[in-house]
């Protein structure tokens, strides 16, 4: 060490370089992602925002509300939210139904319904993952979606209130034809 007169002379292990070298890398990855998703220039310099494209997986991350849907897609998504209704939200939050607390067994017949539990079940997939929120995600699903949901849902003046456990009507609750001021009919 003629060259570095004055330095003290340091033992550093050589898996200490090789460490050194892989978190340079992947600060070096992950500021490129960083101005990537920030720029929107894709990997390839292509910019993706001005030509218009959506990225290819944003549809994956962020499921679209149900009714915007159109078949297949509604009936695919509609599968899959009546194997959770059934699987989960029926058996482990449901009681008997009563006159104070009404459940439709056919509830996927009724707009209203497949709505409220679409949106009940979007946030419980996001706020049952304790990597995205958390421990608390289950609390505050159940206080700020599955309880307000199931308040509109099962009171006798809810969707369901012509429905009974032996007779089901999903057009009770559909409104009547309301007259236009802007429309004139001849007489």
């Amino acid at each position: 060490m003629a060259d570095d007169e004055g330095l003290p002379d340091f033992d550093v292990p050589v898996g200490l370089f090789q460490d050194l070298e892989d978190l340079k890398a992947t600060v070096a990855h992950l500021s490129s992602q960083i101005q990537q998703l920030t720029s929107g220039v894709g990997d390839d310099g292509d910019d993706d925002a001005a030509d218009g494209d959506e990225p290819e997986d944003e549809e994956e991350q962020f499921p679209p509300f149900i009714l915007l849907l159109d078949p297949p897609q509604y009936d695919d998504e509609l599968r899959l939210l009546i194997e959770w209704v059934e699987g989960v939200l029926v058996p482990g939050y449901l009681a008997e139904p009563s006159s104070d607390a009404r459940w439709c067994h056919v509830w996927f017949e009724h707009p209203v319904a497949v709505a409220r539990l679409h949106a009940v079940w979007l946030a419980w997939q996001e706020l049952t993952d304790p990597a995205t929120c958390g421990y608390t995600g289950p609390s505050t699903w159940h206080r700020d979606h599955l309880d307000p949901c199931l308040r509109e849902l099962r009171p006798s003046t809810g969707p369901f209130a012509g429905c009974t456990k032996s007779e089901h009507q999903v057009a009770h609750r559909l409104p009547s034809i309301v007259p236009s001021a802007w429309s004139h009919s001849e007489d």
